[in-house]
């Protein structure tokens, strides 16, 4: 019997409609288009506005319209993997909740939490499922609502941040398309230069949490920078090097889209020309799990059956790693 991957066979990818520009930002805080283009590649990003709404909101569109697109009904759907940092609530799961209002009946899920490197550690871990044979139809989403932990007055991170979703189907297959190999890795010393100080259970919400700002997002830029521009490249040359492709043999790279800089570093390291680098930061800035999808989604068209793709994330923690895929339709 021919080894089962689980392959891609769909793909979607929602974003909001409100555009927060360089222009903007430069009306809160101090900082100006030109150096956020020049250090970051971002040139704008969407928010999510409305009372009420979460991360959930982002993927009801999304998972939508890729089931219309595979022409499958919600209960067909065995596992929701729902890779995101910005939950709509601390419980009960993201997953269960966008089960219930996408009407995923038959579906058990969980939320998976690595910060930016969500989905591809997601992605990995639904391919578990599927390759033991006892999931046919699994949904990875990844997405984030980061507007809702952002301080808008922190121009460290408010030039970086924007809210976007995306979804992919995982299914079988027996042709050798789908998640051939990953390589993921994390280290806990990195837990200073990134993080959310309060909301879990070593700070739990409070007056004085609040008041200091330390539900928003806080990040050291140079450390992580330094971090992310060698691990993220290394692994994607990593996960090359043990499968002994070349640049000739990769058709394309799906990089996180944190900063247009690491991008342009992990491209070298794994000797890929810029067309082969799927690149849309300008547009969304960084929406953390929301990334790679969003680049999945955005070049489907692009991709021909059997292509060769390197997904390489670095996110807060540290969490790294990368996922060679080979497209299946």
């Amino acid at each position: 019997m021919s080894k089962i991957h689980a392959a891609i066979t769909a793909v979607h990818g929602y974003v909001p409609d409100y555009i927060l520009t360089n222009q903007e930002l430069e009306t809160l805080v101090d900082t100006n288009d030109e150096w956020i283009v020049s250090r970051t590649g971002i040139r704008e990003r969407r928010i999510l506005k409305g009372e009420g709404l979460g991360t959930s909101d982002l993927a009801v569109p999304a998972v939508n319209a890729l089931l219309k697109k595979r022409g499958i009904g919600a209960d067909e759907i065995d596992l929701i993997i729902f890779c995101t940092t910005t939950p709509d609530m601390p419980f009960p799961a993201t997953a269960n909740i966008l089960a219930n209002k996408v009407g995923a009946v038959n579906a058990w899920g969980f939320d998976l939490q690595a910060a930016c490197s969500g989905f591809i550690y997601g992605l990995t871990t639904g391919a578990q499922f599927v390759e033991s044979g006892k999931h046919k139809k699994v949904l990875v989403i990844g997405g984030d609502k980061m507007s809702s932990i952002i301080n808008y007055e922190d121009r460290a991170t408010c030039i970086i941040f924007g809210d976007g979703c995306g979804a992919v189907l995982l299914e079988p297959d027996t042709e050798g398309n789908g998640v051939i190999d990953s390589i993921l890795k994390s280290d806990g010393s990195g837990v200073p230069y990134l993080h959310q100080k309060a909301g879990g259970s070593v700070k739990p919400a409070s007056h004085a949490t609040v008041d200091a700002h330390e539900h928003f997002a806080y990040q050291e830029g140079p450390a992580v920078f330094k971090f992310a521009v060698t691990n993220m490249a290394d692994v994607a040359h990593e996960v090359m090097e043990r499968n002994h492709l070349t640049s000739d043999d990769v058709a394309w790279l799906v990089p996180h889209q944190a900063n247009k800089r690491i991008i342009d570093a992990t491209a070298s390291r794994t000797g890929l020309s810029a067309d082969k680098v799927i690149i849309n930061i300008e547009r969304y800035g960084n929406t953390t799990n929301g990334t790679i999808p969003l680049c999945l989604w955005e070049w489907e068209s692009k991709f021909k059956k059997g292509d060769n793709l390197i997904l390489a994330a670095f996110g807060g923690g540290f969490t790294w790693g990368s996922v060679y895929l080979k497209w299946a339709y």
